[in-house]
């Protein structure tokens, strides 16, 4: 295979996984007003994701505290992956798996919404964010890969489960990626229509 065509089937697997994945629209309709209504109500979202997926949580955390495409109010969008000094601590002091969880027992309240993004849906840290958010009234909204995983035994009835259907973690990323920026494009129409 040389290198163009090899470029030529990634853009074409990344296209057709977004068109397999599009019935996930009224999901992400759903995500948009839970976020924009828990940010009416005084609110905050979470988030928080391992390896690729952490850096999706400081993108949307970033498109929320700045602008997206307009320019508007800033929101408050806190990416759980960028303290490096906490994240270590807790990792050092008590386990790995609890660097998410602790951060959301400190700081999570009844208005506020947790989102994981994970392609598997099988990552400890993530499902005890979940289950300590569920401990704190918060809502959840999984970006969720392959079958959904663990989480999908996790999360509650009133959470959000986005599973983008796939096997290949790079295209699930890509529809991640996709519906970070459709839910930005929404709560920006919302705050300014």
């Amino acid at each position: 295979m040389t290198e163009i065509s090899l470029i030529s089937q990634h853009f074409h697997d990344s296209a057709q996984s977004i068109l397999d994945n599009r019935l996930l629209e009224p999901q992400i309709e759903a995500a948009a007003k839970l976020i924009y209504a828990s940010f009416t109500n005084g609110g905050k979202l979470m988030i928080c994701g391992n390896g690729g997926s952490a850096a999706d949580a400081q993108h949307l955390s970033s498109e929320l505290l700045n602008r997206y495409k307009r320019e508007r109010q800033e929101l408050p969008g806190i990416a759980l992956t960028t303290d490096a000094s906490t994240i270590t601590s807790i990792g050092n002091d008590y386990d790995y798996s609890e660097v998410f969880s602790k951060q959301v027992s400190a700081l999570g309240r009844p208005e506020d919404i947790l989102m994981v993004i994970t392609t598997s849906g099988n990552s400890d840290n993530l499902i005890k964010a979940v289950k300590v958010a569920h401990d704190k009234s918060v809502r959840c909204i999984a970006l969720n890969g392959k079958s959904g995983g663990e989480l999908n035994g996790v999360l509650a009835e009133t959470d959000l489960n986005i599973v983008v259907e796939g096997q290949v973690t790079a295209r699930i990323q890509e529809v991640h990626g996709l519906i970070i920026h459709c839910i930005c494009e929404l709560i920006d129409s919302y705050i300014l229509d």
